[in-house]
């Protein structure tokens, strides 16, 4: 068995009892912030999708992670301990900054949850954006590593509980919160939300080529 696509866990970090980032040797992997890989334990045949959340200028490779109870193998990942081999496909996609737009451009990125990682590679690899991040939750305690984000630029909109800076679901924030039609906007997340702020967003003016979506489920 080839050892090119092998990666060695570093560390697990857990933040929710169900929610976890896994850090790999990086081996001089390749690949563009928003971009996904396929992952699995090393040997297995199964393995999943999952957007990179580290920075592409990172000495380390990391995936956020949501334990599913029917996921077979979000269950194996949880279990990995540092030293552990995993394997990597990839990586793949498109859902990916346009290098003219970085430095010029507005963003918005709208999340549900752990669709939040292509963002937080975005901002790790280029702090200077200027976006706006909504990211979905349904408590406060989901709001993944929150910290990381600039705090004028970190909209939690909590649909749980009231403890969010926003009580209500990202589409909510939007109905309310129009966004300028010259905004470059980024959606992943579940398909009803990522359907329903496209129609929100084509309402309010945006050009649906300024538009891009990611369906994580």
């Amino acid at each position: 068995m080839s050892t090119d696509n092998l990666h060695e866990l570093i560390h697990i970090r857990h933040l929710t009892p169900s929610a976890f980032v896994l850090r790999m040797s990086r081996r001089g992997l390749k690949f563009k912030s928003g971009q996904h890989i396929l992952l699995g334990k090393a040997g297995s045949i199964h393995n999943r999708e999952y957007s990179i959340y580290s920075g592409e200028n990172d000495d380390f490779f990391e995936i956020l992670i949501k334990e599913v109870d029917e996921g077979l193998v979000s269950k194996q990942l949880k279990a990995v301990k540092p030293g552990d081999k995993l394997q990597i496909e990839g990586p793949l996609g498109f859902f990916t900054l346009n290098e003219n737009d970085i430095h010029t451009s507005k963003f918005l990125f709208v999340a549900t949850g752990t669709g939040v990682a292509p963002f937080h590679s975005f901002v790790k690899s280029y702090p200077q954006l200027d976006y706006l991040l909504l990211h979905g939750v349904r408590i406060a305690a989901e709001a993944y590593e929150k910290a990381d984000y600039q705090a004028n630029r970190h909209v939690l909109c909590t649909s749980g509980d009231t403890s969010g800076k926003f009580n209500g679901r990202v589409t909510d924030y939007l109905k309310n919160n129009p966004v300028d039609v010259n905004t470059h906007c980024y959606l992943c997340g579940n398909f009803n939300m990522i359907k329903e702020v496209f129609d929100i967003l084509e309402q309010q003016g945006v050009p649906a080529g300024q538009v891009h979506a990611e369906v994580y489920f």
